[in-house]
């Protein structure tokens, strides 16, 4: 059965960091594109990092760039997310997501809160 289960939300000051980690099983993990998500209380779900494949350019929404580093471990089937710098506009739950586009395949996690607040 397909899971994708992410851990490390919680409460930090503004300024503070977190990291936050998403174990997927179930499905064939390097075959898909792993991005993080977040959505906050009256606003749209966004993506806020993607990494197609390991070894390949991650990308990030601007709000994020040079404060977050997602990184992937095929071996271990497993994407992270860490959170630098963060701040109270960061607050949102945050998501992981596998992707094969051209499959038109995609699971989707349970979510992990993520409070920036001091």
């Amino acid at each position: 059965q397909v899971q994708l289960v992410e851990s490390g939300g919680g409460l930090v000051q503004p300024g503070g960091s977190l990291r936050l980690s998403c174990a997927a099983s179930g499905f064939s993990f390097s075959s898909y594109a792993m991005s993080w998500y977040r959505q906050a209380p009256g606003k749209e779900r966004e993506l806020v990092a993607r990494m197609v494949s390991a070894g390949s350019s991650p990308t990030y929404t601007d709000s994020v760039k040079g404060r977050f580093t997602i990184s992937r471990d095929n071996a271990k089937n497993t994407v992270d997310l860490q959170m630098n710098s963060l701040k109270p506009e960061d607050t949102a739950v945050y998501y992981c997501r596998a992707a094969r586009l051209l499959s038109q395949r995609y699971y989707w996690g349970q979510g992990t809160q993520v409070t920036v607040s001091s």
